[in-house]
Order: C-alpha cells, then sequence, then structure tokens
C-alpha cells in the first residue's frame, strides 16, 4: 500500500508507516507520476485533487486535513470512484482565536467599545457558530446569516445580508467557496456590495480568498469607503497585490485556522477516515505530542480596575496576537508560502490556565466562552 502525504501536515510522521510505504513530498510536487501507484492522498489546499492530477491513477481515498475542500473536484472523484473527506470544524477554534485577536486589536486601534457595537457573522458552520460566541462574550450584539441554516431550520435565529450590511458594525465571513446555485460564494462581497457599505464599517474575511472581490475592495478602501479591512485569504494567493495590502488594517498570509491543536485535529481525522476507508487499526488514532508555545501555559490577569474589554483582550492577546503574524506578511511579501510552511507554535486558549485576579462571575463565564480554563 502507498500514501502520498503534503511533508507540511504535522504530527502524521510514523502513523502510516507500518502498514504502508508513505511518500511525504511539498503540495506542489505532488504530480499524476507520484501519484500513479498510490492508494491514497492525505493533503492540503495547496494540491488540486483533479482528473489532470488522478486520472489514471490507482488512488481510492483523499483526504484533505482542511476545513475547505474547494481545492478537490468532488464531482470527478465520486465519478470515479474515488471517495474523499475534509476535516470539517478540526480548526474552528482556531479560527475564532484569529477574530478574537482582531477584533481586541481593532478595538484598540480604533478607540472602539466591543459592547457598543454589532457584529454580523456571514456563514454560521462550525467556524461562524464559534465566532458569534465569541462577540457575545466580548459583550458585543451578534447578526447572523446562513441561507441554507434559516431554510432548515427556519428564519427567526438568522437575517438577510441585506440586513447585516445595515446593521453591522463590523462583518466576518465564514463560507466556503461555492461558484454556481442559489447559495454561491464566489464574489459574494463584489463592487456593488461593497459599495453599500457605509464609512465606519468593518469587514473581516479567514474564509476563502474570492470570497471578496480583491480589486474592489481596494478601490472601495482607495475611496475611504471603510474604515477598516482584515484579509487572512487571498484571491490569487500566494501572490499578493502589494497596493491591497497596504491598504488593509491587518493582513495575514492564510493563518486563521493554524493553530498546533487545529492542525492536530485536522491530521486526527485524515488518518481516521482513511482507517475507515483502507481497512487500517488505526481508527482511534489521536495526534500527540503538540509543542509548548513560547509563553507559560499559566498566566494571571488582575482585573481590578479594568474594563471587561480591557482584561477579555489581555487574555486574548497573550495567547495570540494577530499583529505578528500581519507585521510578519509585511516584511516579506513574497514569503507568503514561506510564512504558512514555518509558522510559529499557536496554541488555543483552551491550552491555557488563567488565574482571574479580582474579577466577577460574569467575566469569569466569558473567558471561559472563549475557551480559556479560568481559575
Amino acid at each position: 500500500m502507498k500514501v502520498v502525504c503534503d511533508n507540511k501536515i504535522p504530527f502524521l510522521r510514523g502513523a502510516l508507516e507500518p502498514y504502508a510505504e508513505v511518500v511525504y513530498l511539498p503540495g506542489a510536487q505532488t504530480t499524476p507520476e507520484v501519484v500513479k501507484d498510490a492508494d491514497a492522498i492525505i493533503t492540503r489546499t495547496r494540491t488540486i485533487c483533479n482528473e489532470a492530477l488522478l486520472k489514471g491513477s490507482s488512488v481510492k481515498a483523499i483526504a484533505t486535513a482542511t476545513i475547505g475542500f474547494d481545492h478537490i473536484d468532488t464531482a470527478w472523484c465520486e465519478a470515479n470512484g474515488i471517495a474523499w473527506s475534509n476535516a470539517p470544524g478540526c480548526n474552528s477554534w482556531s479560527v475564532k482565536q484569529y477574530i478574537c485577536s482582531v477584533l481586541a486589536v481593532l478595538a484598540q486601534r480604533h478607540g472602539l467599545r466591543l459592547d457598543a457595537l454589532t457584529l454580523g457573522v456571514v456563514g454560521v458552520g462550525n467556524v461562524g457558530s464559534k465566532v458569534a460566541d465569541a462577540g457575545r462574550a466580548l459583550g458585543m450584539r451578534v447578526l447572523l446569516n446562513d441561507p441554507p441554516r434559516a431554510r432548515a431550520e427556519g428564519q427567526e435565529a438568522f437575517t438577510d445580508l441585506d440586513t447585516i450590511l445595515a446593521e453591522s458594525d463590523i462583518v466576518t465571513v465564514h463560507v466556503p467557496l461555492t461558484r454556481s446555485g442559489a447559495d454561491a460564494t464566489w464574489h459574494l462581497f463584489d463592487a456593488g456590495r461593497l459599495a453599500r457599505m457605509r464609512p465606519s464599517q468593518i469587514l473581516i474575511n479567514s474564509s476563502r480568498g474570492p470570497v471578496v472581490d480583491n480589486a474592489a475592495l481596494k478601490e472601495t478602501l482607495l475611496k475611504g469607503g471603510l474604515k477598516a479591512a482584515v484579509l487572512d485569504v487571498w484571491e490569487g494567493e500566494p501572490d499578493l497585490d502589494p497596493e491591497l495590502v497596504g491598504l488593509l488594517d491587518i493582513a495575514t498570509p492564510h493563518i486563521a485556522g493554524y493553530s498546533a491543536d487545529g492542525k492536530a485535529n485536522g491530521t486526527t481525522m485524515s488518518i481516521r477516515y482513511l482507517a475507515r476507508q483502507l481497512g487500517l487499526p488505526l481508527a482511534d488514532w489521536t495526534a500527540s505530542g503538540i509543542p509548548a508555545p513560547e509563553q507559560s501555559l499559566a498566566f494571571t490577569v488582575d482585573a481590578a480596575g479594568k474594563t471587561a474589554q480591557d482584561v477579555l483582550s489581555e487574555a486574548i492577546l497573550y495567547t495570540y496576537d494577530v499583529r505578528r503574524d500581519s507585521d510578519a506578511l509585511r516584511g516579506a511579501l513574497g514569503a507568503f508560502e514561506r510564512l504558512r510552511g514555518d509558522y510559529m507554535i499557536r496554541r488555543e486558549p483552551s491550552a491555557f490556565t488563567l488565574t482571574l485576579l479580582n474579577g466577577t462571575a460574569d467575566l469569569a463565564s466569558r473567558l471561559e466562552t472563549i475557551g480559556f480554563n479560568v481559575i
């Protein structure tokens, strides 16, 4: 048995070796010649799994250790007997952490009181639902937009995109990339929709690059049509528009979901899927050995004399300050892939124990909603 694996997927080495020949390669080097005699592929978003790669191969299953799967031609795979799976929700806590850090930084930079603002969440799946919880923990009014869920569950908890644009101060996008159908998300935020946003609003995209028309966003920012914009994902990545990067408040190299915990979850889900497909005794396998970050996993926050926003921001930014990633990208625009491949050890709030001094039960509860273990 032969399995071809992206060599940037962590915690993977050693899991399959007792049962298969395992080939580790950069995503760009996963070619038709390499996979021709492979039984399975474990990949990330950089390998396009389509007819050009897979036709005539012996591949029976593909596992992508990512939430997104638009790099897999699912229709072609299914028509040709190739099973596939993504890792839904694997890094949803990581993206939640990213958005919390973004909100904390934006609040500091623009003098915002988050508890006076409305957060519009577009796409309320594994990620968006957690982001909505975070918004409420930060004291924000939260509006939800998710047409498929609204049709399935009823309209009561959801609102339409027009209302999101009309009533939100900050809009954050968490949708898959789809190019057709009633809920197509390609250029969901196009020139027309961006033109309807106000100069007081902020737009955040950490879903898929083409969900926001990057050229239209640049023109909107040049004209002062938004207070700020934040991009973690880009059209045409890894090649970025330097002018657009310069106009953004925060610009990061597609790392919102790159916590070590999220990566471990994605690897675990991929191995377990292949175990089921290939009959391997790894159904309960779990990634282990997640390393510690550079800061201590136990820390203290004293709430005396501080607002709830001050305390929440201090805790969030202790675990992860998004400005570090933004500064790194601005300093090396051509190193997009290297910044992703050599990403730091980032642990999610659940890995940390926070001792809260002089705080209230409500504040402790809000910190727990963010993900912290609170004493």
